[in-house]
This record gives structure tokens, C-alpha cells and sequence, in this order.
């Protein structure tokens, strides 16, 4: 690793979040040198930014090691799903973000569901589907509103919020035979409805 006041950071992502990211270490006294990939023409104006897909594990490894990069900040979730920080983490390059394991729970809204339901967690009465016909069933004994959940990662679009029986039908037959979200969607979460504040915690722990 570097000296401490001269770090390389990479930055993996290209959205709002990312270039915030990207900014806070550029003005940062403990980095030399900030890196994005693939990164945005905004952080272009601030940062060196290098053509490697925020999915490409591979490239980003090489990318880190080839750079000699200390420091990598993972922004979107696939590449957190996919395994990167354990990529990293192998090749003795520290990362900010969960493993894959850790990741599950942003890749996976049924596993989430399973391990809320297993310690008794607080949560929404909810289904698993594979097969529309089956949801469909599920649907016809169903209250209103309710929410249709593509299973994985959809970039924050995989949800339906369904007033009636048509509307979540449609959103059924959609994600599961239509490929509406590909993988993403061929398994689906049927989930009571709740309405009420919605409220985001964060913690930040090392090991």
C-alpha cells in the first residue's frame, strides 16, 4: 500500500452517487490519485476516468492491479452481486462494500425475505413464484393493493405497485414469461402492501 497520504482510489460506477464519491476523494488530503470506471463526462472534468464496465470483474481486477490502486470504492450493487470486493479482497487490494454473501440481500428479495421470516424479523406477508400460473392462483385470492417484486437486480424499476387484479397480473406475466427484466424477473415476489415512512439505515462496519 502507499503512504497514507497518498493513496490511489478507484471509484467503480458511473451515476450521481458515484461522482459524489469521486468528488469527496478528490478533495480528499489522503488521495493522490482518484480513478472511476467506467465514470461519466462529469467526473471526467475531475477525475481520470477508464473505459471498464462497472460488470466487468475481470477487467476492473486487472484495472486495480495494473494502476496499483490502494483503495476501491464499489457504488452499484451487480458488481458488489457478482463478487468484485472478493475479487479484490484475495488479491490483498482493500474495498468498500460487502462480499458476495453480504451482497445476496440487495441481489435476492426472496432470500431477504427467507432469513427476515427465519429470525422473526418484522416484514411484509409475502410469496415466491417461478411460474406465472401459480402467481396468477395466488393473485385471485389476493387483497388490493398489492406489490409485484422482480427477484433481482433491476435497477431500481423492478417494482409494481398493483391497485387491482389486472395490474398485477400484467406485471406478473411481464416479469416471468415476458423477460421484462430478464434473470432479474424470472422469479417474482408477491408483498402485502405497507404505507408509512420509509426510513434508510446504515452501518458501516470493518471485517
Amino acid at each position: 500500500m502507499s503512504d497514507q497520504s497518498s493513496f490511489t482510489v478507484l471509484v467503480v460506477g458511473s451515476g450521481g452517487r458515484e461522482h459524489a464519491l469521486v468528488n469527496a476523494c478528490v478533495n480528499s488530503p489522503l488521495v493522490q490519485r482518484t480513478l472511476a470506471a467506467p465514470g461519466n463526462p462529469g467526473m471526467a472534468a475531475i477525475c481520470e476516468c477508464e473505459p471498464v464496465a462497472a460488470d466487468n470483474i475481470d477487467g476492473l481486477v486487472r484495472l486495480a492491479e495494473s494502476e496499483s490502486v490502494d483503495f476501491v470504492i464499489v457504488g452499484p450493487e451487480v458488481p458488489l452481486c457478482l463478487g468484485l470486493v472478493d475479487r479484490l479482497n484475495d488479491m490483498g487490494i482493500l474495498a468498500y462494500g460487502p462480499k458476495a454473501d453480504g451482497a445476496r440481500f440487495e441481489g435476492s428479495k426472496t432470500y431477504t425475505k427467507k432469513l427476515l421470516l427465519k429470525y422473526q424479523i418484522p416484514t411484509a406477508n409475502a410469496a415466491n413464484f417461478t411460474e406465472s400460473e401459480a402467481a396468477i392462483q395466488y393473485l385471485d385470492t389476493a387483497s388490493f393493493p398489492i406489490v409485484v417484486k422482480a427477484d433481482g437486480l433491476a435497477a431500481g424499476k423492478g417494482v409494481v405497485i398493483a391497485e387491482d387484479f389486472e395490474t398485477a397480473k400484467k406485471a406478473v406475466v411481464d416479469m416471468i414469461d415476458g423477460g421484462a427484466f430478464g434473470e432479474s424477473g424470472k422469479s417474482v415476489l408477491i408483498e402485502e402492501c405497507l404505507t408509512g415512512e420509509e426510513t434508510s439505515i446504515h452501518a458501516i462496519v470493518s471485517g
